[in-house]
């Protein structure tokens, strides 16, 4: 069987272009010996906060044909236990795969800490920033969705590090490839494109089916939304590197990302039906000849 091209991306050499998205395999220890992690070009952390998060209110997750709504509500351990725990053990397991560090924070500053606080490890490839977060000092109105907002959150966290910073996008935003080029033009290296988008659903009584009421769509439905952003993002903005990530099942849906122009594939809500998957995938795509 042929192995899976290896990629460049933000400077490094990835095995191939696979990665666990964020949120779906925690921070690696949580799902290490159920999937062959090794074998994958890279794993994007469960979000990282300045403090703990416990999360929203159960059930988080409603499954229905098309996908997944959840609404996990960014939980977390909090910067202090990531920096003492969990980044220690990637650094002494992860081996030839490289890491991302996904970034939440309510505050510009929020970002920027959690981002100064980790810059002490080496295996860090990456830090992919949630623009989706709600921002407490514009009303709620997520990062990504105002121009100057989304470059204070680049700008700060780019004081604190050189390692390349990735904005992740929603797929929710009126033009997606204006918001990539400002994150580009304040300094980001990359984007990742599609976050989950907002979605609701009721029980047959008329009650909401999450704890929180609304969620966020993952799964199958999204992958012509994250295909299409993915092309929209690489006409605007060729020099940016692009994770496409939304409903992968299958390396001819990652095919479909990487031919829209993405450098690099995101798998998640699938990997938690079938964890198996995105090894077959890796294999998939090197007996395809990439």
């Amino acid at each position: 069987m042929t192995a899976s091209p290896t990629v460049t991306a933000f400077g490094r050499q990835f095995q191939n272009p696979i990665l666990l998205a964020a949120g779906t395999a925690g921070f690696g220890r949580e799902v290490a010996g159920v999937i062959a992690i090794g074998r994958l070009g890279g794993l994007v952390t469960k979000a990282v906060s300045p403090e703990p998060r416990t999360g929203n209110r159960a059930p988080r997750v409603a499954e229905f044909p098309a996908g997944m709504l959840n609404s996990v509500g960014l939980a977390n351990p909090g910067l202090a236990r990531v920096r003492e725990r969990e980044l220690p053990w990637l650094a002494a397991h992860l081996g030839p795969v490289r890491l991302l560090v996904n970034v939440v924070g309510f505050t510009a500053e929020d970002f920027a800490a959690v981002v100064a606080g980790l810059q002490a490890f080496d295996c860090i490839t990456a830090f992919e920033l949630n623009l989706s977060c709600p921002n407490t000092s514009a009303g709620g109105l997520e990062f990504g969705a105002d121009p100057h907002s989304l470059a204070r959150v680049i700008e700060l966290a780019a004081r604190e590090t050189r390692r390349p910073l990735v904005a992740k996008l929603s797929p929710a935003l009126p033009d997606i490839a204006a918001m990539a080029a400002v994150a580009r033009d304040s300094g980001a290296a990359g984007v990742t494109v599609v976050n989950t988008l907002p979605g609701y659903l009721a029980d047959a009584q008329g009650r909401p089916r999450l704890g929180n009421g609304a969620g966020g769509v993952s799964g199958p439905a999204l992958l012509p939304v994250g295909v299409q952003a993915v092309r929209r993002i690489r006409e605007r903005a060729p020099e940016l590197t692009i994770i496409g990530v939304g409903g992968v099942r299958s390396a001819a849906d990652a095919r479909q990302y990487l031919r829209a122009g993405a450098t690099l594939v995101g798998i998640g809500t699938a990997a938690l039906a079938d964890p198996r998957l995105p090894e077959r995938v890796v294999a998939e795509l090197g007996a395809e000849g990439g």
